[in-house]
This record gives structure tokens, C-alpha cells and sequence, in this order.
């Protein structure tokens, strides 16, 4: 993606931003809560990997489906509240049922069916949410910008889940995920108001009329005749892939493999999460600055060559020193993955776009757990027997930071596509 000139952001525009990240930062926090401590969790039950990662990975499951009906159906939906919002409060209220679910249900299965309530009911509400970037942004000159504006605060959402939520499991089974569903409803609840009083909930360049299986039928032959999309899809889902993985067992790397406890380890992952945020913070500027496809691509290589590293050894001075590029080439490729779609979206099909984006996104978040869960389970008496498997992790992450990169070349080889879809 060609670089284009910087420009600098209006009062309006910063004010959208701030408003925008706002949900981001709670429903980060919830997420990250989910799917970094429900392993720790659901070790109470069984010791089994795979079924461990089954169940992380349940969120991946529900991505593939929710987001693509969630998001074309706010394209169409015509309220007094707009199109989006609707689907932000409906879905919003049971996801933070669903918190509280897990924090209290004390058998495997019970706290399963809790959780796939959470990861249902997010998808409802953030992909139409996220559909509200490219409807109230609009310029692609601040788009970078606009994402990492968000990317800030998915990363505070993050570290501090990873932090708090850490500590708060050690107080109790239901501490994290009580927080985390009041939180969730302070901040949809604050977003909404704020919305509506400043009359920004309205949808342009909607098209009346098309029905869901219209808005199928358009994603797919804009998917069938575009390579980009396809090229960006698996990229997308291979990047997702990394971070599912190591989300859904760093914890448990920690705590069993190396022994660390979870008030030491919630405090490292923290640490991690600061540069995360670091990255994030950066990348949006440098994306609309050098081209977005550009910096993903640097990125990549920093972060998949740094999760080979753990996978290679256990030395503690080693480990420091890889945490580093790990965490800002992920805060890089989690802030810009959004963006480089962005200028992929005709007008009128954001909400379906997004969707797409989720369907990506929600293959890599199934086989990332999956995967990872089973590389653990076959190793926990072989090569990884010191960390009980659980250094196989950092083999997925690796691969697929690493094997993404070829996607990525073919976007770039793809610019003429892109402008064509730009002026669909």
C-alpha cells in the first residue's frame, strides 16, 4: 500500500476517535479476561490441553458465523438510533450475563456453555460497533490513526486485564469476571449516551433494501473477483492464529511450565502488555505515514523471528530480551490488521466488510487454541517435558507470524485490485 501525506487531525476528528475507542477499551478488557484466564480456570476441571483449547477457541467458532449476520444486518437495519447501535446494546447486556455466568459455575461444562454465551453475545455487539470506524471516520488519510487510536485502548483493556484480572482470580473464581461484566456495561452505556446526545449514530451510504442474503451474495463476488480480500483473509487469520495461541496459554506457560505464581506472572504479562501498548501507540502514525502494508511487513518479520526464541530456549535473560519485539511487532499487526482493510470497503458495505474481517479473524482464533493445544499435549513428555509442553506454543505463534508474510507480499503486489474495489 503506497504511502500518502500525513495531515493533521481536526477537533471533530480527535473528538470521534476518543469517543470510538471508548467500548474498545472494555471489551478488550472482557475478552482478554476470557480468553488469558478461563485456562487457569478450567485447569480446575480437567488437565487435558486440547479440551482446554477446545473451549478458548469457542470464540474463534462464534466468529465465524455471528459477525458476518451481525454486520450485514446493521448495514440494512433503519432504527432512530441508527443501524449499529442497536446491535451494540443487544448484545452488550447477555455478554455481561455471560461474564458473570463463568465467574460462578463451578463444573466444566457449565462454565463451557458460560463462556460461548460471552463469545456469542460479543460478536453481536462489537462487529457492528467496529463496523462504526470507516461510517464516522470516513477519510482513509486518518486511518491509521483512527485504529491506533483504538489500538491504545485495546491495549490498556489488555494490560490490564492481564494485570487486574490476574490478581483478581487469586481472590476468587467470580472477582475477574464480575469486574469485567460491570465494566462492560459502564462503557457501552457511557458510549451510547454520548453518541446519541452528540447525534453521531446516523449511517451514511447505506442501501435500502438489500436483504441479508443480498449483502451474502454482494461479499461474496466482492471476495471472488478481488484477490486482496482473499490474500488479506488467510494474512488476517494467520495473524490471529499467533495471538489466540499465546493468549490462550501464556498464563498457563508461566505458571506450570516455568513456575512462576499467578500474582508474578499477571505482573509480567503486564510488562509485556506496556510495550504492546507502545507499539500500538506508534504504528497507527507510522502506517499512515510509510503505507500501513509496508509497516505490517517489518513488523512481521520482528515479531514471528522473536517467538522463535522462546521456543528455543527457556533462559530468563533470553526470554526478557524477546519479550521485547514480540510485544511491539504484535501492538503493530493488531493495530494496523483493521486499517489495511479499511480501504478495501465500498461505501455501504462496511458492515458486511467487517464481518469478513471477523470470518478471518474467527479461523485463526479457533485453530490458534487448537492447535497449540494439541502441539502442548504430544510434547508434554517429549522435547517440552521441562515446561510440561506447554514451550510448544511459542512453534505456532512462530509459524504463523512467519508463513503470513507471503499473503502479505501478494497485497502488495495487488494495489491496481485495491483501487479498483476502492471505487466500487
Amino acid at each position: 500500500m503506497a504511502a500518502t501525506a500525513e495531515r493533521n487531525l481536526s477537533h471533530q476528528e480527535r473528538v470521534r476517535l476518543a469517543l470510538l475507542a471508548l467500548p474498545t477499551f472494555a471489551l478488550a478488557f472482557a475478552i482478554t479476561t476470557v480468553s488469558a484466564y478461563l485456562g487457569q480456570v478450567t485447569r480446575t476441571y480437567t488437565q487435558d490441553t486440547i479440551v482446554i483449547g477446545v473451549i478458548i477457541g469457542g470464540e474463534g467458532v462464534m466468529a465465524l458465523w455471528i459477525p458476518l449476520i451481525a454486520g450485514a444486518w446493521s448495514d440494512q437495519l433503519q432504527t432512530r438510533i441508527g443501524g449499529r447501535l442497536p446491535f451494540v446494546i443487544g448484545g452488550s447486556v447477555p455478554a455481561a450475563v455471560g461474564l458473570i455466568l463463568i465467574g460462578f459455575m463451578h463444573s466444566l461444562v457449565a462454565v463451557a456453555l458460560a463462556a460461548a454465551v460471552f463469545f456469542a453475545f460479543y460478536f453481536v455487539a462489537y462487529e457492528p460497533y467496529r463496523a462504526m470506524y470507516p461510517d464516522m471516520v470516513g477519510s482513509d488519510q486518518v486511518a491509521g490513526r483512527a485504529q491506533s487510536a483504538q489500538a491504545v485502548a485495546r491495549g490498556l483493556g489488555t494490560g490490564l486485564a492481564l494485570v487486574g484480572s490476574g490478581l483478581l482470580l487469586s481472590l476468587g473464581q467470580a472477582a475477574p469476571f464480575l469486574f469485567s461484566a460491570v465494566l462492560l456495561l459502564a462503557a457501552i452505556g457511557a458510549f451510547v449516551h454520548l453518541v446519541l446526545r452528540q447525534g453521531l449514530h446516523e449511517q451514511p451510504d447505506r442501501e435500502p433494501g438489500q436483504g441479508l442474503r443480498d449483502a451474502a451474495g454482494t461479499l461474496r463476488r466482492l471476495v471472488a473477483e478481488h484477490p486482496s480480500l482473499r490474500f488479506y483473509f488467510v494474512a488476517n487469520a494467520l495473524w490471529e492464529m499467533a495471538l489466540a495461541a499465546l493468549k490462550a496459554f501464556v498464563v498457563l506457560y508461566l505458571v506450570q511450565g516455568l513456575g512462576y505464581g499467578l500474582d508474578t506472572s499477571s505482573l509480567i504479562i503486564g510488562g509485556f502488555a506496556v510495550v504492546i501498548l507502545g507499539g500500538a501507540a506508534l504504528s497507527g502514525k507510522l502506517g499512515d505515514r510509510f503505507g500501513r502494508l509496508r509497516v505490517v511487513t517489518v513488523a512481521l518479520w520482528i515479531y514471528g523471528l522473536g517467538f522463535a526464541v522462546p521456543a528455543a530456549t527457556t533462559g530468563r535473560v533470553a526470554l526478557g530480551v524477546a519479550s521485547v519485539p514480540i510485544a511491539l511487532g504484535g501492538g503493530t499487526v493488531m493495530t494496523l490488521a483493521y486499517a489495511v482493510l479499511m480501504p478495501l470497503m465500498p461505501e455501504g458495505k462496511h458492515g458486511a466488510l467487517t464481518g469478513f474481517y471477523s470470518l478471518s479473524r474467527g479461523v485463526g482464533i479457533t485453530l490458534g487454541p487448537l492447535l497449540a493445544g494439541i502441539l502442548i499435549g504430544v510434547t508434554q513428555t517429549g522435547p517440552f517435558s521441562a515446561t510440561q509442553g506447554y514451550q510448544a506454543m511459542w512453534i505456532v505463534c512462530a509459524a504463523a507470524a512467519l508463513a503470513s508474510l507471503w499473503f502479505v507480499r501478494q497485497m502488495r503486489l495487488a494495489d491496481r485490485d485495491r483501487q479498483e474495489l476502492r471505487r466500487l
